[in-house]
């Protein structure tokens, strides 16, 4: 299977704002490899280690959202919320599928990783049994907290549809699974924002959350990422220090992102004005979901 050609589209044929609907996907992980990219194991795991938080989380969205619903009068944003709960569904049930038939098929047991994001989704971040505002306040602090982590993914987004996964044997099943899903990240990467903000989130509570959601959503990837080190036969154990050093290795040669553009990007939210508009490119977004071999495959 030939990976897609990618590169940035000219900004005149931007398409402009879209309608959001979940795009089936079809996937064989039959014969996918443990190190994906057969050059970089620990940026393989680091970038596996999202199969483990997102399964939860993007059922947390999607839960939060339908609470949120009812709230919602505004006819444009109640239709982007509902595409946007389609979507996170599908990338959920996906990655589900990744911790059992890639994870498990190379003696990695998820389990107890998939415990303790189960206790933050569901629990830490789950809805109260309160009662009038002290209940409003605690949903819009959780979809305050949507819109942070949105921030990101649609980052991630951005990056893994430039970046050059091929130079490091990337497989090519698992190229176009974050692909398919960073490009409908960056596709739906208005509408948790726009939610936050039609709830009465301004700058200084989006900017208190985010303080607080960017280094924690940081060290629950490290976090991942040694817990599939520490599982790996392949590899020795791994200390943080180590293992972080390794993970700054990965970065400079391309494998992963890098500190200062990731840090200027969670910089970027606290401008006043901050639009989720500038991160990505819709058209390109759209371009690789028309021709993703997973969504394809669907579809035929």
């Amino acid at each position: 299977m030939k990976l897609l050609r990618r590169s940035r589209p000219r900004p005149d044929i931007d398409p402009g704002p879209v309608a959001l609907h979940a795009r089936n996907v079809r996937f064989d992980w039959s014969e996918t490899p443990l190190h994906w990219m057969a050059a970089e194991p620990i940026a393989s795991h680091l970038i596996n280690s999202l199969n483990l938080l997102l399964p939860e989380g993007e059922r947390m969205f999607c839960a939060t959202y339908t609470e949120a619903l009812p709230w919602v009068r505004e006819e444009k944003l109640r239709e982007a919320m509902l595409g946007f709960i389609g979507q996170e569904a599908m990338h959920a049930q996906t990655h589900d599928k990744v911790l059992h038939e890639v994870l498990a098929a190379h003696g990695i047991d998820p389990e107890p990783y998939l415990r303790q994001a189960e206790y933050l989704f569901r629990i830490s971040l789950g809805p109260r049994e309160n009662a009038g505002n002290a209940r409003h306040q605690q949903l819009v602090e959780r979809l305050t907290v949507i819109a942070c982590l949105e921030h990101f993914f649609a980052y991630l987004g951005d990056w893994v549809l430039n970046a050059d996964l091929e130079k490091f044997d990337a497989d090519p099943r698992v190229a176009d699974l974050f692909r398919w899903h960073g490009a409908e990240e960056v596709e739906h990467r208005h509408v948790a924002h726009d939610v936050a903000v039609y709830f009465g989130a301004g700058y200084v509570r989006r900017a208190a959350i985010m303080t607080l959601v960017f280094p924690v959503f940081i060290g629950l990837v490290l976090r991942g990422t040694k817990f599939l080190v520490q599982q790996d036969p392949a590899l020795p154990d791994y200390g943080y220090p180590r293992l972080v050093r390794a993970v700054f290795a990965a970065m400079w040669r391309g494998a992963l992102p890098g500190v200062p553009s990731l840090l200027r990007s969670a910089l970027s939210t606290f401008k006043p004005g901050y639009n989720p508009e500038t991160v990505g490119s819709t058209a390109q977004a759209i371009a690789y979901l028309a021709a993703s071999p997973a969504a394809r495959a669907a579809a035929s």
